[in-house]
């Protein structure tokens, strides 16, 4: 059913606490599976808005989201079904205080997840490196809300979480903001 391609059609959206203001305004946008898209524009312009609607914490007002696979509004979609096919990664990543192997394992939580696939992940997100140079390596506590971990180190964990569940979409809601150039290139 679903593909990972998607596309918006005429989406119009704003907030229910704010209707009176318009966020989204007859977008739309088609992205194919494999394929990278990049929002950019100020604070409010609706990037994170386009992440929320992805995921159905909200629905448009106008307009549909489609999977491109079958032409299936997204509206008829399953939303734990849909959810569990999504990865996200926010501009503030929780960690819990645990090992990191456990904090990337969670990422999918339907499962065991294993070793390899942990290491897999951390590669992935560029982390992997840094883990095994620490004294315990992946069994290392990252601390409350990983306060062991510069913010960096905790977004490219929270990427490897998000890539453990092998996701077929992956959002970055300003993911890579505290990420150096190097580690945002991968």
């Amino acid at each position: 059913i679903f593909g990972g391609n998607i596309t918006f059609r005429d989406v119009t959206f704003n907030y229910p606490t704010r209707p009176e203001a318009k966020v989204l305004q007859g977008l739309n946008m088609n992205v194919e599976k494999g394929q990278t898209l990049a929002l950019v524009g100020s604070s409010g312009c609706g990037k994170s808005t386009v992440v929320q609607l992805l995921e159905r914490f909200y629905d448009p007002l106008s307009g549909e989201m489609v999977s491109l696979l079958d032409g299936q509004n997204v509206k008829t979609i399953n939303i734990q079904w849909l959810r569990a096919r999504i990865g996200i990664v926010s501009q503030e990543p929780i960690l819990f205080d645990c090992t990191i192997a456990e904090n990337i394992a969670y990422g999918d939580n339907s499962r065991e997840v294993s070793c390899e696939e942990i290491v897999s992940a951390a590669k992935e997100a560029n982390i992997h490196s840094f883990i095994e140079s620490l004294p315990q390596k992946y069994n290392t506590r990252v601390g409350d809300k990983g306060t062991q971990l510069s913010g960096g180190q905790k977004q490219r964990i929270a990427i490897a979480r998000a890539l453990v569940r092998k996701p077929q979409i992956l959002l970055l809601d300003e993911a890579t903001s505290a990420l150096d150039t190097e580690s945002e290139k991968v």
